[in-house]
Parts: structure tokens; C-alpha cells; sequence
């Protein structure tokens, strides 16, 4: 891994991670996309646990993008495990297809820095994007 703190993106659907491959390389991300596949592996991931032991292959990513509904663990069980078990403020944006009051309450509640709903189309997810890159990475 480069030099570069990576974006950890929590993400099942191979379609949603392979366009937000895309929208990330198209809106000029430089911090490489970390993409696990469910809950259990996100926290793994966070935690320097298994596969993830090794920092300097895998450190800490400087955002996280967590969709809701994951097998083995939804994106707001690991955001309560990185808020009171890891005891981080790494921003966590949620990124999900609910639009549920709900799910953005406990967001919120459970110390989410965003609730984003996932466009309908790759060119607005690469708008997202380069408004993520400028507001939490500081890039234009």
C-alpha cells in the first residue's frame, strides 16, 4: 500500500463497489479504495485483526464509507463498534439505498459524521464523490 491513508468502503453489492471504484478514480481520489464485504471483515480491517494485521500493508483509513445492509454485521453495528470499542473519530459517512428516518436517526445516534443515499446513477455517485473529496479530504 502507498503512503497514501486509504478509504475503507463497506460495501456486499459487487456492482456498488466496482462504481464506486470507478467514481473515486473519475472524481481524482490519490487515497487507494479499501473495499471488504461485510461487517465481520470491516471490523477486522479496523481492528488490525487476521489478514489486517500487518499496519503498514493495511493502516488505518483516513474515512469510511459504510452501507447499511451487510451480511455479518451492518454498516451501524461496525459504526457502534468503531465509536465504543475502537474509540475512534475517523469520520464515518454512511452510505447506503435507505432513506428510512430510522436508519438515519441511529446513524446519527450512533456517531455517523454523514447519511448519504446512493444516486441512482454512476454520474451523480461521481458528483458525491468530488463532494466527499473536497469536504473530508480537503482536495478540490
Amino acid at each position: 500500500m502507498s503512503g497514501t491513508p486509504p478509504i475503507l468502503y463497506a460495501e456486499d453489492d459487487e456492482n456498488d463497489a466496482f462504481l464506486m471504484k470507478r467514481a473515486c478514480r473519475v472524481a481524482g481520489f490519490v487515497n487507494p479504495l479499501v473495499v471488504v464485504r461485510n461487517g465481520a471483515e470491516a471490523i477486522n480491517y479496523l481492528a488490525g485483526a487476521g489478514s489486517y494485521g500487518n499496519r503498514e500493508t493495511h493502516p488505518l483509513p483516513l474515512l469510511a464509507l459504510l452501507d447499511i445492509k451487510m451480511p455479518l454485521g451492518s454498516g451501524l453495528e461496525v459504526l457502534t463498534w468503531i465509536r465504543s470499542i475502537l474509540k475512534s473519530d475517523i469520520p464515518v459517512i454512511v452510505l447506503t439505498s435507505s432513506n428510512q428516518m430510522a436508519d438515519i436517526e441511529k446513524a446519527y445516534q450512533e456517531g455517523a459524521n454523514a447519511f448519504l443515499v446512493k444516486p441512482g446513477h454512476p454520474e451523480q455517485l461521481v458528483n458525491m464523490m468530488k463532494g466527499i473529496k473536497s469536504f473530508w479530504l480537503g482536495g478540490g
